[in-house]
């Protein structure tokens, strides 16, 4: 497993991650009509792993901090290249769900007034679209997104990508003493979520997984030594619990307490984790490179955009107290959403967006100078 490969247990983390967050959200349509009982022991045991929708997106940041540092480090970088092709990539995808999205409003009639109340049916999906509120969501300007409500997390992914050259460059300033400033990103992770500042949370995640990048020669050498069998496993079960700390600890820590937002915080170490996991456990490692983890890994983007409007149109249609209909409906139908808005929308796109990116540096070249940038503290 070179640096220099694609690591494709990490196509199959972000694939499964995604599945994650669309069970997440058709267990939001479900909330409100469960017993209390039953809801406190779906979210707070180790089931909550299933559902842990936000805690997925977290894995997607740290995984966008490694995957778009890592091209900048190597020989014959383009920026000029880099930025028309990131920024497209990530806008040509978002303006197809908002259109599907808009068009699935307008298409089946919404009435706030049948959902539960202060719901996240009620509170989060859009039962009219103005053009204002298109092109706020669209172009990613605005904090709070009803058209498609997992927009949120790709106005984050805009903003790290526009200022990716900081944190690069950070990264490498600090990467002889890379674990310190990893320990400081976690630190400031947690301290987000106890203050209540976005930016504080979601950034050093980033950051989180661009230290990995620069650093990306030792720690496949780190994954690579020979372990005691039951240290992978144990590895993975720590990430997975700091993943869901907060959820594990709500009967001594109650959400909105300081002990409670720490917790919370301590998700963006688990997902750290959980990438490390997924790059050194062997078992784990072919589970994520099989044929229908690769395949949820290449769709991945495609499943995340497209889930929400269809679910929210489902629970619309039919009502969210058959909340079990529209999982077994939706899921296997966002799925095949996503597989066709894959292949006519997204690969397009991304073939668009490669091509721009060409005929910008070739007619305005801005390449990192020759020799390779060391990865290493030595």
């Amino acid at each position: 497993m070179a640096s220099s490969q694609r690591i494709s247990s990490l196509d199959g983390i972000r694939g499964w991650a995604a599945l994650v967050v669309v069970t997440y959200h058709c267990s939001l349509i479900a909330m409100p009509h469960l017993d209390g009982t039953l809801a406190a022991w779906l979210t707070q045991s180790p089931s909550k792993l299933a559902f842990a929708g936000t805690e997925a997106v977290l894995v997607f940041f740290v995984l966008s901090g490694f995957v778009v540092a890592l091209p900048v480090l190597r020989d014959g970088f383009s920026w000029t290249r880099y930025y028309p092709t990131r920024v497209l990539r990530l806008y040509l995808p978002v303006w197809g769900s908002v259109v599907l999205a808009t068009a699935l409003i307008a298409l089946l009639p919404r009435d706030a007034a049948t959902m539960p109340e202060d719901s996240w049916m009620q509170n989060t999906q859009a039962t009219r679209v103005t053009w204002g509120t298109f092109f706020d969501e669209a172009l990613l300007l605005t904090k709070s997104y009803d058209i498609n409500n997992v927009l949120w997390s790709l106005r984050w992914e805009l903003i790290f990508s526009l200022a990716l050259p900081v944190f690069v460059g950070l990264a490498l300033l600090l990467r002889r003493h890379a674990m310190i400033a990893a320990a400081v990103a976690c630190a400031l992770t947690v301290v987000g979520r106890i203050v209540d500042v976005e930016a504080l949370v979601y950034l050093p995640v980033f950051m989180l997984g661009t230290l990995m990048a620069v650093r990306l020669d030792d720690l496949l050498a780190w994954v690579q030594r020979p372990r005691r069998r039951a240290f992978w496993p144990c590895l993975t079960a720590l990430a997975l619990a700091l993943l869901i700390a907060s959820w594990l600890a709500r009967p001594v820590a109650a959400p909105g307490t300081v002990l409670g937002r720490t917790m919370w915080g301590l998700a963006g170490v688990g997902a750290v984790l959980v990438i490390v996991a997924a790059m050194g456990w062997p078992r784990l490692r072919h589970l994520l490179e099989g044929r229908v983890s690769q395949w949820l890994g290449r769709t991945s983007y495609s499943l995340y955009l497209v889930h929400v409007p269809l679910l929210g149109t489902l629970a619309y249609l039919w009502g969210s107290d058959r909340w079990a209909m529209v999982a077994v409906v939706g899921i296997p139908a966002s799925l095949l959403l996503a597989a066709a808005f894959h292949r006519f929308l997204e690969a397009p796109a991304h073939r668009l967006a490669r091509y721009v990116g060409t005929v910008a540096s070739e007619r305005l070249p801005l390449t990192r100078p020759n020799g390779r940038i060391r990865r290493s503290d030595a």
